[in-house]
């Protein structure tokens, strides 16, 4: 089955603690249906200092589910499904429901 969302595209977060929120997906953990998404389901970690890393509470995103995740209109960046359209040459591209935009160039 064709990717629905991939690295790289905006998203906002449709349930949760951060319900409405967007931001970028940083990577996509496929085997666990997961997404890394910038700035979202941010949480604070204590971490021991190491050789490499210092010490401290830091500050780092979690996976959010896919399920929890809609892809923004391009257009007025609200949640769109995603469907797909093959064009005239051949090519397959995705195609937002809500405004019909293009999202792949």
């Amino acid at each position: 089955m064709a990717a629905k969302i991939k690295k790289g595209d905006k998203v906002v977060v449709l349930t949760g603690r951060d319900k409405g929120k967007t931001g970028e997906i940083v990577q996509i953990l496929p085997k666990e249906d997961k997404a890394l998404v910038r700035g979202v389901n941010v949480v604070q970690r204590h971490q021991r200092q190491t050789a490499q890393a210092e010490g401290g509470i830091i500050s780092k995103e979690l996976p959010v589910h896919i399920s929890n995740l809609a892809l923004a209109d391009p257009k007025d960046g609200k949640p769109t499904r995603v469907g797909f359209r093959v064009n005239d040459d051949g090519t397959k591209v995705r195609v937002a429901k809500r405004s019909g935009d293009l999202i792949d160039g």
